[in-house]
């Protein structure tokens, strides 16, 4: 995760997201530790105070500047060899440019670099990859399929000397996949990334896929795909997220219960202020994961800059941070 600069993006909202920030971290560190990238070390610590710099919370510099570090932060995969013919981590770091050029990016594109180079990752190797790719716009169920959006990936502002089929080349060469699944639909209301699809549809256990119900389309199309042995996917639809507007200008904002998180049997809910409907997405959750922990977090203020809970973090296993062969 990445604490909200001061000089940044959240400037309007400084107090409202880093009090939501400290909320997060709370939360998160209970369950998992926390890499948090900071401009200023000595201030965040100060800022934060003893109750939330603990062991479970791992500061360090960044240039990184914003806060979505799903989509520029390292995706890991996991490669074999070795002597002992097991499988060890290898970080990927795409490019990033600011959501096909929207908004600057410098800082962000050069994070994973910087993180590596001191020695954070220990000995995991990281492999640049010079192709554009932002986490939250892939959606895999660990078994060598994809998910994503053609909304997102064929804008001409990425990638724009690839056409479908070699972009699904770079995504099973680079990723490891050999399935991929494309969703033709718009963004939602509000959504600058055109269509990440951790806004719309995610993979949960048993071959289930839960959905944010916004676009007619997405159900039918949904529906229309197969899993890897042939059947339907199950289908479970999460609650539509609330009406939301930014109160400076207006702007709607994207609030979907899709842009849940995963953490280790665990599924954490951004919740947005609306009871019925924040305990309807947990219910639908339960229905999606069964037998997992469900909790909700109030990821209000994230909106405030069109992002939610899956989009301001970036999972990392724990063997990326084992010195080892």
């Amino acid at each position: 995760m990445a604490w909200p600069r001061a000089d940044g993006d959240w400037a309007p909202y400084l107090s409202e997201i880093r009090a939501c920030y400290r909320g997060l971290l709370r939360n998160i560190t209970a369950r998992v530790p926390v890499l948090l990238l900071v401009d200023d070390l000595a201030a965040v610590t100060e800022e934060l105070g003893a109750d939330l710099v603990t062991p479970a919370l791992r500061l360090h510099p960044s240039p990184a500047q914003d806060t979505w570090t799903r989509d520029y932060g390292p995706i890991t995969v996991l490669e074999r060899g070795g002597a002992d013919g097991g499988e060890r981590p290898l970080l990927l770091d795409f490019l990033f440019n600011g959501w096909g050029g929207k908004y600057g990016s410098g800082g962000d594109n050069a994070a994973s670099q910087a993180l590596h180079a001191r020695g954070v990752f220990a000995s995991t190797a990281m492999e640049s990859v010079a192709f554009v790719l932002e986490g939250g716009s892939i959606e895999t169920d660990g078994q060598g399929t994809l998910l994503t959006t053609s909304t997102c990936l064929l804008t001409t502002t990425r990638n724009p000397d690839f056409q479908q089929q070699q972009l699904e080349l770079e995504l099973r060469a680079h990723l490891g996949m050999d399935r991929v699944l494309w969703l033709d639909v718009p963004p939602l209301a509000g959504d600058d990334t055109d269509a990440h699809i951790d806004t719309l549809v995610r993979f949960c256990p048993n071959d289930t896929l839960a959905y944010a119900p916004g676009d007619p389309s997405i159900r039918r199309q949904l529906e229309a795909m197969r899993t890897r042995s042939g059947e339907p996917y199950r289908l479970v639809p999460l609650p539509p997220g609330p009406t939301r507007q930014a109160w400076d200008d207006g702007r709607p904002l994207p609030a979907t219960y899709a842009n849940a998180l995963f953490l280790n049997g665990t599924v954490l809910v951004p919740f947005y202020g609306e009871p019925g409907l924040d305990q309807a997405a947990c219910a639908a959750w339960a229905e999606a994961c069964p037998g997992w922990e469900i909790a909700g977090l109030d990821c209000s203020a994230l909106l405030l800059q069109h992002g939610s809970l899956h989009c301001a973090t970036m999972q990392l296993p724990a063997a990326v941070f084992r010195d080892g062969p």
